[in-house]
């Protein structure tokens, strides 16, 4: 198989989430993405001059992945919003493991970067915003859910036990705004 003369943009995206699926985000460099590729450091450095570069776009990927699942911004009930908040929780948890939520800790070491996701952060709590009974319980069970996924990305996981947690979440929800 001889080496590949170009490759797209999303192809070098898909390659970088096998590496850090495989090797975690410390194995994702310009080069080790390069030799993944089969074309040279300059032509991956084309499409993303720095490794924080690369790293920004599997990020904004991911979000954009994830937003996509929540749907619509125009609903205005807060459970609603969690319950898909929780699916799309689930769905994306098939796609991104452990590995690659490390690889999302190095990204909010720049400034900048945790002011993009405090953002998007402000942009759920706005969604969930409300005096209500439901949607304080909306907020309540977002915020259950935002503590399993780091339980789960840290590692304390490790028997996977948090889907069954995602469970619990849902039926609490259930039972408080139903």
């Amino acid at each position: 198989m001889g080496r590949k003369s170009s490759i797209s943009r999303e192809g070098l995206l898909n390659e970088a989430e096998e590496i850090v699926r495989t090797g975690g985000g410390a194995a994702l460099t310009i080069g080790s993405l390069a030799q993944a590729a089969g074309i040279s450091k300059g032509g991956v450095q084309y499409s993303f001059a720095t490794k924080n570069d690369l790293v920004r776009a599997l990020v904004d990927r991911w979000t954009e992945q994830f937003d996509a699942m929540l749907g619509a911004h125009e609903e205005a009930d807060p459970v609603a919003f969690v319950r898909r908040y929780i699916a799309a929780t689930r769905a994306s948890q098939q796609v991104m493991n452990a590995k690659m939520a490390g690889l999302l800790v190095s990204y909010l070491e720049s400034p900048d970067n945790r002011r993009e996701t405090r953002d998007w952060y402000r942009g759920i709590f706005e969604r969930l915003g409300g005096g209500s009974d439901t949607a304080r319980a909306a907020r309540v069970a977002f915020l259950a859910v935002e503590g399993l996924f780091l339980m789960h990305m840290n590692g304390i996981d490790e028997d996977c036990e948090w889907t069954a947690f995602l469970d619990d979440v849902e039926s609490v929800l259930a039972r408080l705004t139903d």
